[in-house]
């Protein structure tokens, strides 16, 4: 079975070279990129990959499906630019691809890390992810964010983990808080929800005892702590955003 890998992008120099370097080995490498500034498109031409571009931002979900459509693969692994595939994961991706009973679809676990500490629990471990599927038989969701893959079939589950730096230091925690909880807001508004300041609040309250006490955030450290305080002031800020939203509209 051929694999087509396919990854989006925005100005992500700093991590497209480790991604694309340990995907190198797939039958193809889609790149989709939205008029990165930085050297992000030339390093993945330099590496093999297939480039393409547009100017306008979709969403997560329709973006991801516009990289796939341009896939030619019997199987697509969909990564990150932040996330790379290990030599015991691709072992495994490679016997799941070569096995007479293969699937439709296959989920692995995610070892995300936060300001440089991996993090073993507040809700990201073991974080499965369905990113290996047959093409054809599935297609990503049209949210804007926090996208989801839709498998017409029976999804596989693989031991080895997948690789992803999801925050950086905190100005990059910062910078995601703010574009996620845009976008969540949105999608929010669009399914006709409400907010409130007493609902913001509480949101953000729940989601620091969530990750914190109930995922066993503090666990993970100092970093445990400051995972629960950004998810908080996400769901915070998120909510807040709805209301303003709803406000603008009256």
């Amino acid at each position: 079975m051929s694999l087509s890998v396919i990854i989006i992008t925005k100005n992500e120099e700093a991590v497209i070279e480790r991604c694309l370097q340990s995907v190198a080995w797939a039958d193809e490498i889609i790149l989709f990129d939205t008029d990165s500034s930085d050297g992000t498109q030339d390093i993945a031409r330099n590496l093999g990959a297939k480039v393409h571009s547009a100017p306008d931002w979709p969403g997560f979900g329709p973006q991801k499906n516009r990289a796939l459509a341009l896939a030619t693969g019997d199987y697509v692994l969909s990564i990150d630019a932040d996330e790379w595939v290990t030599p015991e994961l691709r072992a495994e991706i490679e016997g799941a691809l070569a096995a007479p009973d293969r699937l439709p679809a296959y989920r692995m676990p995610r070892s995300s890390s936060y300001c440089g500490r991996t993090m073993r629990h507040s809700g990201w471990w073991p974080d499965h992810v369905t990113r290996l599927f047959q093409r054809g038989a599935a297609e990503f969701s049209d949210d804007l964010v926090h996208e989801r893959l839709i498998v017409d079939g029976v999804t596989g589950s693989l031991r080895e983990a997948l690789r992803h730096e999801a925050i950086r230091d905190l100005d990059d925690a910062l910078a995601k808080m703010g574009s996620y909880s845009t976008a969540g807001a949105q999608m929010l508004y669009a399914r006709g929800k409400s907010a409130s300041l007493a609902s913001a609040v509480l949101h953000g309250v729940w989601t620091f005892i969530r990750t914190y006490f109930l995922r066993a955030g503090f666990l993970d450290g100092r970093e445990g702590f400051m995972l629960a305080v950004s998810n908080a002031e996400g769901a915070y800020y998120r909510y807040l955003k709805l209301m303003l939203l709803a406000a603008k509209t009256k």
